[in-house]
């Protein structure tokens, strides 16, 4: 049995702590002592510790116990942390999608012999990892990945709800979303290009460009046309992008009988109650990862489809299953050594091996989360795989 702090009690942290805690000791450090005896009243064999882990000292003092460290703070801090648990020389799994470049800290990992599991989540992450898998069995052109979570009850005007914090969402919407098209890197506004698919299950859906690939932009330059989009029920962004153009995401200060106000604090705050999903609300995880390439003189695309759904029996988010249960399996990779190498590892770097991949797919699979595959011969456009 092995000594894991998890960093982070929200909803995909204490997913996360519950998930752990079958087979491993756990302790959550958070700064609410509200969401501390929340995830105590779910399961009582996880300790707990009130945290303020922008406190580098106290961070270090409560890390140092422990084999490893699950990272789920909020993204503002998310590089600050993941370089002092490394320079603590802890091994670590992080999801805190900081906008920083993880690779960064590769030196300092690799200097402290530690091992940094990062954007270890379900995008990024398990579409990471299915094409990292991927680039070594094919020669890849096209790698797409289409991925939301929606609320399963419509709410007028948004139709959405934010399994995290509507601030994170809102920073989706205003950062510019790098994609690669013909080998080069192409930079357009946040929620550009919007088009409408069919997604089973589902219905339509809008899809819109987001900044999403992240380190795989660095990782697979060979790779000569990578997108990653966001997906939303139709109408949601044409009222996001009326907020963003009448000024209400503006981060610069605005006046209100002489008191400075920024919009996009003003805004976050307006939305929280209309966007933050219920405890026990419904909602569903969808992704769809495409890869096109070509396998022994052969071209395909293989994709990968997931619908997952809240499990009322755990009371469960999907979104915290399909995200957290793939930071625990990353953890548990580590735990048990099917992967030692050291340095920070975006998770397409760690499904190269076939053992990872399997690892995380079976993991997974265990819990009720199911990736299904569907391979298609281009040439022949006929189905040869599915299951």
């Amino acid at each position: 049995m092995k000594k894991i702090i998890v960093l982070g009690a929200g909803m995909v942290g204490s997913a996360m702590a519950i998930d752990l805690a079958k087979k491993h000791s756990v302790t959550v450090a958070d700064l609410s002592d509200k969401a501390l005896e929340k995830l105590k009243q779910k399961n009582q064999s996880i300790s707990t510790l009130q945290l303020n882990a922008k406190d580098k000292a106290l961070l270090i003092s409560a890390i140092t116990p422990f084999d490893i460290v699950v990272c789920a703070v909020p993204g503002f801090m998310g590089f600050e942390t993941l370089k002092t648990i490394i320079e603590t020389g802890k091994n670590v799994v992080d999801i805190s999608f900081f906008p920083e470049n993880s690779l960064d800290l590769d030196a300092l990992a690799k200097q402290k012999g530690v091992t940094a599991i990062v954007d270890c989540g379900v995008a990024p992450g398990m579409d990471n990892i299915i094409l990292g898998y991927y680039n070594e069995k094919m020669k890849l052109t096209d790698f797409e990945c289409l991925v939301g979570g929606l609320p399963k009850v419509k709410k007028w005007p948004f139709n959405y709800k934010a399994p995290f914090s509507p601030i994170d969402v809102i920073e989706e919407y205003t950062r510019p979303a790098r994609y690669v098209e013909n080998g080069k890197i192409i930079t357009k506004p946040a929620m550009s290009d919007i088009e409408h698919i069919e997604m089973d299950g589902v219905g339509t859906l809008e899809t819109f460009n987001s900044d999403g690939l992240r380190s795989i932009i660095f990782t697979m330059p060979h790779i000569q046309n990578m997108k990653e989009k966001t997906m939303r029920y139709p109408g949601h962004i044409e009222k996001v992008l009326a907020l963003r153009d009448s000024g209400f995401l503006s981060k610069e200060p605005i006046q209100v009988n002489g008191v400075d106000i920024i919009p996009l604090d003003f805004t976050s705050k307006v939305l929280f109650n209309d966007w933050k999903l219920g405890e026990t609300e419904e909602e569903i995880t969808v992704m769809r990862v495409t890869l096109i390439g070509d396998e022994n003189g052969v071209t395909k695309k293989v994709s990968y489809h997931l619908h997952d759904e809240y499990n009322k029996e755990t009371q469960t988010s999907s979104m915290a299953r399909t995200t957290g249960y793939t930071a625990t399996a990353g953890v548990n990779l580590v735990l048990e050594n099917l992967f030692t190498e050291k340095g920070v590892f975006p998770p397409e770097l760690v499904s190269k091996q076939a053992v990872c991949f399997n690892h995380f797919i079976n993991y997974l699979k265990e819990r009720g989360v199911h990736y299904r595959k569907e391979e298609v011969v281009i040439e022949q456009t006929k189905k040869t795989v599915a299951n």
